[in-house]
This record gives structure tokens, sequence and C-alpha cells, in this order.
């Protein structure tokens, strides 16, 4: 079975860090296109990272750019997300998702797997 499951998400401060993580089951992190998303109150779905094995390619929304890192540690099947200088506006439903076959997929639709999600508010 597969099994997407995101953890690291809290109350911080602004301008300080957090670190996502995404565990998977069934299949390994390298396998897929894997993505995070976020959802604000009031605001759509929408794609913030992804990382495709074909040369490790990575995408960043533009909001994020130089602030959150993706990666990922095969040994451990995880996917991370390092979030710094976090702002107010960063204050969202953080989703982590697998089984898209490019990187940047900016639609759900493009993937198959996905967590729970796990809060991250961002106080000023």
């Amino acid at each position: 079975e597969m099994q997407v499951a995101e953890s690291g998400g809290g109350e911080v401060q602004a301008g300080g860090s957090l670190r996502l993580s995404c565990t998977v089951s069934g299949f390994t992190v390298d396998e897929y296109a894997m993505g995070w998303f976020r959802q604000a109150p009031g605001k759509e779905r929408e794609a913030i990272s992804c990382i495709i094995s074909t040369f490790d390619r990575t995408y960043y929304q533009d909001s994020v750019k130089g602030r959150f890192t993706i990666s990922r540690d095969n040994d451990k099947n995880t996917l991370y997300l390092q979030m710094n200088s976090l702002k107010p506006e960063d204050t969202a439903m953080y989703y982590c998702a697998a089984g898209a076959k490019s990187c940047p997929s900016l639609s759900d639709a493009s993937y198959n797997y996905w967590g729970q999600g796990t809060q991250v508010t961002v106080s000023s």
C-alpha cells in the first residue's frame, strides 16, 4: 500500500526555520517526482516545490525561492523541505505529494499519492 505522511509542522516566529519531513512506504522517494504543496485558509492549494531523480532536477515557486530547499534521503526513504526566513504569508497546511512523472508538475492532478498535511503557522 502506498502511503505518504508529513511531519515537522508547527508554530514559529517570522524569520525562523522549520524542516518538514515526508516519509513514504510502498514506493521509494526517487521512484517518482515528489512535491510539496500548501494551502492557506481561503486559498487554493498551490505547488511550491518538487524534485525528480532525473539529474536531481528541482523546482521552486518564486515566493519561496532562496528560502526553501527540497531534498530527499534515499536511505531513509524520506523527502524534506527546509524552510528558512519564514514569513507570516507562509502560514498554511503543507502537503507532500508523490507520483508525478515530471518536475515541475504544478497541478494536483499530476500526483497520485498525498499525505494528510502538516500545519505551519508563522507569527509576526
